[in-house]
């Protein structure tokens, strides 16, 4: 059996050196006895020199994941590392296998690690230790984490005090910086700090930062374990600031101002901006409509649609937007598909002079073909910002039933545009409660290439229109 003891000190190179030279030399994870200064001696152990006979090559993300594992406190780190390796020597692609139960250990204990340095990192606690007359200042903190996590976290505290001499004592191992240079030692018990004096100046801001609205005491010791408390000045001011939290709270919600600030003004005229509730007198509408700027749409249409009929007629017909006839002429319904409208309507006995009729957008959206322009369907916001005006339409004329052609009608009138074709002929309602009967667009018939779908398509919206004057009669 060959044995393999890593020191307290530089553990990490220690094992990688020894890791790499059984590897080389072929010797199995069994014949290995893996301890560190705290393992008794093996009677069967040996020291014997390796002869290393082949190459090593590892891959970089376990190179990684080693160098932080061998800090965590199991004592069977080194084992199962090594054993880890010796299958990945053979199988490199086991560093990507997240079934691999021995790679999962290592990856728990490798986040275990991280978040001990995290920990060390946010709660160890210096006090001067220096005279005030030194030409470098000098501080100490005692700190107990959780694993072996002082050596590979100590260059953090290089970086941020590269300016003074500091010292973290703990019970395992003691990182020494002075005059520029790192050092490690073993560890020692507890010593007798000397106070600090701006100690009391950071347990002020700690208790003035502290906002009993949003105290979660689970995630607080979460975040900072009640391990960590006994050497953490501020942490003894917790449980009190725990127990008054409730009334601190309730005394915060008295005190606050019972005005609402200034920019709520905004937030109040933005919303009301985009909510609608038109309510100008009847003969602006028309004018209103055509002055629209609320979307887009209108920086490209020749001009937007207003809808005509009798404000007082008993049906509404709602379609989705106007067409490039619609919006060079300025009337609705006038185009193909208006043209078909009114043939079937004709049909079905509906005389459209006696309805009113509109759309649920009012600028025509299109994209520049040539010379050309083609139809975009309207998107939720221009919908959306066009409701304003479809809605003061509405209850201008106060229709008794409404009829909406499509699927961007059935969105502006109900909220909802899917399955119009499962929903055609169906009645729903405004949300006022205006009956909204669902019907297909005439652009949807004129689009159709097979004519027994077409003929099918049209006799149910003929329906659709007969049923409309049979609601009404």
């Amino acid at each position: 059996m060959h044995r393999a003891v890593m020191p307290q000190i530089g553990t990490a190179q220690a094992w990688r050196d020894a890791a790499r030279q059984f590897l080389a030399a072929g010797i199995r994870p069994e014949d290995i006895l893996w301890g560190d200064a705290t393992t008794a001696p093996d009677l069967f152990g040996t020291d014997a020199p390796l002869r290393p006979n082949r190459q090593v090559t590892v891959p970089r993300s376990f190179v990684s994941m080693a160098s932080s594992v061998v800090w965590h406190g199991d004592p069977e780190r080194f084992a199962r590392l090594y054993a880890f390796l010796w299958r990945l020597k053979d199988a490199p692609h086991l560093m990507t296998d997240r079934g691999d139960a021995d790679l999962s250990l290592l990856r728990r204990m490798e986040k275990n690690v991280h978040r001990c340095q995290h920990k060390m990192k946010a709660f160890v606690r210096f006090r001067e230790i220096g005279s005030a007359d030194a030409p470098r200042r000098s501080f100490a903190a005692w700190f107990e984490p959780t694993y072996h996590t002082v050596e590979p976290t100590a260059d953090f505290f290089v970086r941020r005090f590269s300016d003074m001499d500091w010292r973290i004592l703990t019970p395992d191992v003691c990182a020494i910086f002075e005059n520029g240079k790192l050092s490690f030692r073993e560890g020692q018990e507890k010593p007798h700090l000397p106070e600090d004096a701006s100690e009391q100046l950071w347990i002020t801001y700690f208790q003035n930062i502290f906002n009993p609205a949003r105290l979660m005491v689970k995630a607080m010791q979460s975040e900072m374990p009640k391990k960590y408390w006994k050497n953490m000045p501020e942490a003894a001011f917790i449980p009190q600031m725990i127990a008054d939290a409730p009334a601190r709270a309730r005394a915060m919600a008295e005190a606050a101002p019972s005005l609402p600030p200034a920019r709520m003004a905004q937030v109040q005229a933005q919303l009301a901006a985009h909510h609608s509730a038109w309510d100008g007198p009847q003969d602006a509408l028309p004018a209103a409509i055509a002055a629209c700027t609320r979307c887009p749409l209108h920086c490209t249409a020749t001009q937007a649609v207003v809808g005509e009929g009798p404000m007082d007629a008993d049906l509404m017909i709602v379609g989705e937007q106007p067409g490039d006839q619609e919006d060079l002429s300025g009337r609705p319904f006038v185009g193909p598909a208006g043209q078909m409208f009114d043939q079937i309507a004709a049909q079905a006995g509906l005389d459209r002079t006696q309805a009113y009729v509109t759309n649920a957008v009012k600028h025509f959206k299109f994209t520049p073909r040539g010379k050309r322009r083609i139809h975009q369907q309207p998107n939720r916001s221009e919908i959306d910002h066009c409701r304003w005006w479809l809605d003061a339409e509405i209850a201008q004329v106060q229709p008794k039933l409404i009829l909406g052609m499509g699927a961007t009608a059935a969105e502006g009138l109900t909220g909802r545009r899917d399955a119009i074709l499962a929903r055609r002929g169906t009645v729903e309602a405004t949300p006022n409660g205006t009956p909204v009967l669902l019907t297909l667009h005439p652009s949807y018939l004129l689009r159709l290439p097979d004519p027994a779908a077409k003929a099918d398509a049209t006799a149910q919206f003929r329906d659709d229109l007969e049923t409309a004057l049979r609601m009404l009669a």
